[in-house]
């Protein structure tokens, strides 16, 4: 299988890549530092130098993967933001920074991978369930909120557009216990990536545009 990974500097993104590549997969990998780089080509991935949110690096992509028939695609990157718990106005350097990483950067990345996907091929993006409206309870963090409902559009209109051609879900990778989740949260990082590539594994053209937990189960958009 040919997997390409988007943003795998750490966390869920390298461990996808460790995982696909210790079941025998060709992975491409992309990440910013030299030294994550390194790190996937230590992992036996295609390192490819990729920022989503610099429009000069996002658009090199295409022509690094031209031809390269991706079975699976995740699109992993993203930024928290600040951490909020009520209406305060985001700085207009935050709200560039989560929206352009998290919203304009999967819009950037999709759009060029179009011609390198394989037949019957399956995209999955990392949102969370914090974007999801029928299942909000809280207000915390509400830029990052934003960024991942809106996201969730992105990836609706891919599956849209792509329909016939690849299958394309959202995920809620749970409360995971990396940088950006904490060590307080819920899960370790290895049993979220499992869970996800065993849905990935088990996708039917009919799942197009689902949003999915780490675990199969569904979420209300």
């Amino acid at each position: 299988m040919n997997v390409l990974v988007i943003g795998a500097s750490r966390g869920i993104g390298l461990e996808f890549v460790r995982q696909y590549r210790a079941a025998g997969d060709s992975v491409t990998a992309t990440a910013r530092s030299d030294d994550a780089l390194a790190a996937l080509k230590a992992l036996g991935a295609t390192a490819i130098a990729l920022d989503v949110a610099k429009t000069e690096s996002a658009s090199r992509l295409g022509w690094q993967i031209e031809g390269a028939a991706f079975d699976v695609v995740v699109v992993n990157a993203g930024v928290s933001g600040p951490r909020t718990s009520g209406l305060q106005p985001p700085t207009e350097a935050d709200f560039n920074e989560v929206m352009h990483t998290n919203v304009l950067g999967p819009m950037r990345v999709i759009a060029q991978m179009v011609d390198a996907l394989a037949p019957g091929a399956k995209l999955a993006v990392l949102s969370s369930r914090m974007g999801s409206m029928g299942a909000r309870t809280s207000n915390a963090s509400w830029l990052y909120r934003a960024s991942k409902a809106a996201v969730n559009s992105v990836l609706k209109d891919a599956s849209l557009a792509l329909n016939g051609k690849a299958t394309c879900i959202s995920f809620h990778p749970g409360w995971v216990k990396t940088d950006m989740g904490g060590s307080g949260a819920d899960i370790e990082v290895g049993e979220s990536v499992t869970g996800m590539r065993r849905v990935i594994a088990g996708l039917k053209p009919a799942d197009t545009g689902r949003f999915f937990n780490y675990d199969g189960s569904d979420i209300p958009w």
